[in-house]
């Protein structure tokens, strides 16, 4: 449940420089004098933005340094997670992922090119996040775009991240409750998908709120549905899927901190309290709170614990999905 602490405000930019600088004291076996890559999985301008500004921003406090964003989107997030797995246990390389490459991916995939459990030193988890159903302003309510849908099957399109994303599951799940049938047009990350909904080219998507914040504030896009069990604060508006009759169609998404397999444990043991440090500081609460960045148990075995529930949870629904791995 989203409550008035988790509530989607307003007011902050996301033009922040993507290199942090601070002088803090680095762990032992700390790659001193380096710029650390952060690699996100997605194309720039999403949430998983703003979860990294909020990691690397405490991570300067704590260690000093330099850290940098490295977008490396495609494959449902899967390119990014790959180059992390392959990467060299320095500290040098860490990837703020999500659920759609350890727990989603493995059913889309036949050749995912890392195991989620045992290619990666798991860190933490980090937050969960709040998702809106958006589409282009000319479908003003969600019953007048599934009754399109209805009256002619696979003409209305929505975008996704990526074949099995959070985003595409969501679409699946509502498609069958529905009785509809659309057309899916993947791509790298929300932000492109967001551009071609703005422009009339792709109708809808299941989004975070973060990419589309501005765009529904400003109404340059229709909110039409929250997957929560709450209204948010932000769009109080916008019915929850539940208010239209889909019942337990709710998101479950998450954001991560992994390394490359084989970190040291002092380096793993060090990020983890980093992790710690960053999600309280005084200067994270706004982000957090305007970004609807939801707290979850933190530290490794967490982490693998969650992991390990999804993909259990997440085998039964993309068989009964359909989704064969490609």
């Amino acid at each position: 449940m989203l409550g008035r602490r988790h509530a989607l405000g307003l007011g902050v930019s996301l033009a922040a420089p993507a290199v942090a600088r601070a002088q803090g004291r680095s762990p032992d076996g700390w790659p001193h004098g380096r710029t650390v890559s952060v690699v996100i999985p997605f194309t720039p301008g999403g949430g998983t933005d703003v979860v990294a500004r909020v990691m690397m921003d405490g991570f300067t406090e704590s260690f000093g340094g330099n850290f940098v964003m490295e977008h490396r989107p495609g494959a449902t997030t899967t390119v990014g997670a790959r180059h992390v797995a392959r990467a060299r246990p320095d500290g040098l390389t860490l990837l703020v992922g999500s659920n759609s490459a350890f727990s989603q991916a493995p059913f889309a995939y036949r050749n995912l090119g890392y195991d989620p459990l045992t290619d990666f030193t798991h860190i933490s988890l980090l937050f969960s996040s709040a998702y809106l159903l958006v589409a282009n302003p000319k479908w003003q309510s969600f019953a007048q775009i599934i009754e399109a849908s209805k009256k002619a099957p696979g003409s209305i399109s929505y975008g996704t991240w990526g074949v099995g994303s959070t985003a595409h599951l969501l679409m699946l799940d509502m498609n069958a409750r529905t009785g509809t049938e659309m057309l899916h047009v993947p791509f790298g990350g929300p932000a492109p998908a967001l551009t071609e909904i703005l422009a009339g080219r792709v109708d809808m998507m299941f989004t975070t709120f973060a990419p589309a914040r501005g765009h529904v504030l400003d109404g340059r896009l229709k909110a039409l549905a929250a997957p929560h069990e709450e209204r948010l604060a932000a769009v109080p508006n916008v019915p929850t899927t539940a208010e239209l009759g889909l019942q337990d169609l709710l998101v479950s998404a998450w954001w991560c901190l992994a390394a490359p397999p084989g970190l040291s444990a002092p380096l793993a043991a060090a990020l983890d309290d980093a992790v710690r440090r960053a999600v309280v500081r005084p200067a994270a609460q706004k982000p957090i709170e305007d970004f609807g960045l939801l707290p979850l148990p933190l530290g490794p075995a967490a982490f693998v614990e969650r992991i390990k529930k999804d993909l259990a949870l997440n085998a039964d629904l993309m068989r009964r999905a359909g989704i064969v791995p490609e």
